[in-house]
């Protein structure tokens, strides 16, 4: 599979948010207001639904919220509605259960991965320590569940399955590959459940919710999968950044913390003497820094890692999985949403250059 990048006469400017830099252009403004107008809704409904009588849980639920997000899964799915009737109530209920999800989803991860920033702001459990935190994810996950039964049996159905596969994914990714498995393909199916499946619910709620042909939902599942691999593994690239401020972490915060991300996977494939030495003092320094010391002594390894050609490798697998996202689209019916979905994978390997 070749990658596509795009050309750079189409690349988006950075500076505009997520939702105009898929929907740019005359083409789509009728689309742009559509969804924007059911973002709003959305938006509207999590400050309601994250809203809660008792104190220290209504700070807590709100915590992440209100540090921001790219709000990629209610886009999604409010572009998928479109195939079918539109912003029903129920799209717009789907779509923010599964954004709840995946706020829940970040608490029990800055948990389990030791980070102590996430959106530019101190993690939760580094303000209300880890049991807070982790029942606070508990607490959005409960909320959730209660909006897709409002739906009905099928949301509920897509919200135990999607919850099921998160669980998974952040087991085998705590656990480890067996012995015998390729670390690499162990890690695309971890990111498949992780990152992949919450986004494929995403694009099928849309479809769902909005009374679309079943013959969509396949294709959405496919792309929406595809893309949140490849969103993943350019979070593995911007991860390695240099810049703070476009990640709102300290670069290789991931890998620090001892958690493999795909420029260290593919760095261990790699058998030149440079690169098993650099492998060494990554792994070294993990286990130090484990033991109680200052994270900075991998400063140096990471720059070495963030120049080495396995992150330049990580990100054309970026570029590869996007495409195959969109290769996935092709039962859906040429038009503004197809054209849509088709920008969205484009941006989302685009973020860094």
């Amino acid at each position: 599979m070749t990658p596509s990048l795009p050309a750079s006469g189409e690349r988006l400017s950075a500076q505009l948010g997520l939702t105009e830099r898929v929907l740019a252009g005359p083409r789509m403004r009728k689309l742009l207001g559509i969804v924007e107008d059911g973002l709003d809704e959305v938006e509207a409904t999590l400050a309601r639904e994250l809203t809660v009588s008792d104190a220290l849980a209504d700070a807590t639920t709100r915590y992440l919220y209100e540090a921001g997000g790219k709000r990629v899964r209610p886009m999604l799915a409010l572009l998928t509605a479109q195939l079918g009737s539109g912003t029903t109530e129920h799209v717009i209920a789907g779509a923010t259960a599964l954004e709840m999800t995946h706020l829940g989803s970040l608490y029990h991860d800055d948990v389990m991965d030791g980070a102590d920033v996430r959106r530019g702001v101190p993690s939760a459990h580094a303000v209300w320590g880890n049991n807070v935190a982790i029942l606070t994810g508990d607490l959005l996950f409960s909320r959730a569940s209660q909006l897709m039964a409002q739906i009905g049996e099928r949301a509920i159905r897509l919200q135990a399955d999607t919850f099921e596969r998160l669980v998974l994914g952040q087991m085998h990714e705590t656990v480890g590959p067996p012995s015998g498995e390729d670390p690499v393909e162990f890690y695309l199916q971890v990111l498949a459940d992780k990152t992949g499946s919450l986004i494929a619910a995403s694009a099928q709620a849309g479809v769902f919710f909005s009374d679309a042909s079943d013959d969509y939902v396949a294709p959405v599942l496919e792309y929406g999968e595809k893309v949140g691999v490849a969103f993943q593994l350019l979070d593995d690239v911007i991860d390695l950044s240099a810049d703070p401020a476009e990640t709102g972490k300290v670069p290789g915060t991931d890998l620090r913390a001892g958690v493999p991300t795909m420029p260290y996977l593919l760095l261990g494939r790699a058998s030149d003497p440079a690169s098993r030495s650099l492998r060494a003092t990554i792994d070294d320094g993990v286990a130090r820094i484990a033991d109680g010391a200052d994270p900075a002594i991998l400063d140096d390894a990471m720059t070495r890692l963030r120049e080495h050609p396995a992150t330049e490798a990580t990100r054309r697998q970026a570029y590869e999985w996007a495409d195959a996202a969109v290769a996935g689209l092709e039962p859906l019916p040429q038009g503004p949403v197809r054209e849509a979905l088709v920008k969205l994978s484009h941006v989302i390997v685009d973020r860094s250059s």
